[in-house]
């Protein structure tokens, strides 16, 4: 059974993707790659969603590749991507957030690590075990890893194949919080709307871009410094001060898709 990619637009700027096995497994196909990053794509165009959640249906989040299919990541050879999600939830101009409501097991753990916040089921089981079925992780792991955990936990991790809980997950610096299963994705969704009506998009995209660079410290402070310069005098740059001190909710005008790359 193909693992589909349900959309959900919620009236407060979050879109709910949700991997749907039908099965309660959620494993992951070509099919599902190609969905999940058209699903991405959408995300980051329409001005609309201002953060988005990511979730399973069902029991798991997603318990790995499709092994009893033959044609998990597409056919071998020259077109073969070991990321084969395009564009990575890194690439999304909004807040994306994992809601990992149970087992994470191979691309479903490693396409979660591409998120910018994770909150998993506290018994749910993570692992990369890739190197005990004779390949290696995928998914970028071995560059999101290291930055989110440091170098030797994603040695362990990818290295061994171990398999370890949600709790240990949050004490290993690869997620923010450790919930009931059944708060997961309720606790995602509150995250989510806050910061879909609290903060600037375009702020929020600006700050995503220099946050997932491989800039160093001289070129990250070039670029913030740009980034301030695109957002002075912007209606934004005041409504954000007035909101504050009126105590209200901010009416944010600025559109991420009109955002100019920064150099």
């Amino acid at each position: 059974m193909t693992t589909e990619v349900r959309t959900e637009l919620r009236p407060d700027g979050v879109a709910v993707l949700t991997l749907d096995g039908g099965d309660g497994r959620n494993a992951f196909g070509a099919a599902t790659g190609r969905a999940l990053g058209e699903a991405y794509a959408r995300c980051d165009a329409d001005d609309d969603v201002r953060a988005v959640v990511l979730t399973g249906a069902g029991s798991s989040f997603c318990v790995g590749a499709d092994l009893a299919s033959a044609d998990v990541f597409g056919a071998a050879g020259e077109s073969f991507s070991a990321s084969p999600v395009d564009p990575p939830a890194f690439a999304v101009r909004k807040l994306v957030v994992a809601a990992l409501n149970g087992h994470a097991i191979g691309i479903g753990l490693t396409l979660a690590l591409q998120c910018d916040v994770r909150i998993v089921a506290a018994d749910a089981k993570l692992a990369i075990p890739q190197v005990r079925r004779g390949m290696l992780g995928d998914a970028a792991s071995h560059w999101t890893l290291p930055r989110l955990a440091g170098r030797a936990v994603a040695a362990e991790l990818l290295l061994t194949g171990r398999t370890l809980s949600g709790t240990e997950a949050v004490a290993r610096g690869l997620a923010t919080e450790a919930l009931p299963a059944a708060d997961v994705l309720p606790a995602a969704l509150v995250l989510a709307a806050d910061v879909a009506v609290h903060a600037n998009p375009a702020s929020v995209a600006l700050s995503k871009r220099l946050l997932w660079s491989d800039l160093g410290p001289d070129e990250i402070a070039a670029a913030e410094t740009d980034a301030h310069r695109l957002l002075m005098g912007t209606p934004d740059a005041a409504e954000g001060p007035a909101a504050w001190r009126e105590r209200r909710t901010p009416e944010w005008t600025s559109r991420v898709s009109d955002l100019p790359p920064l150099d």
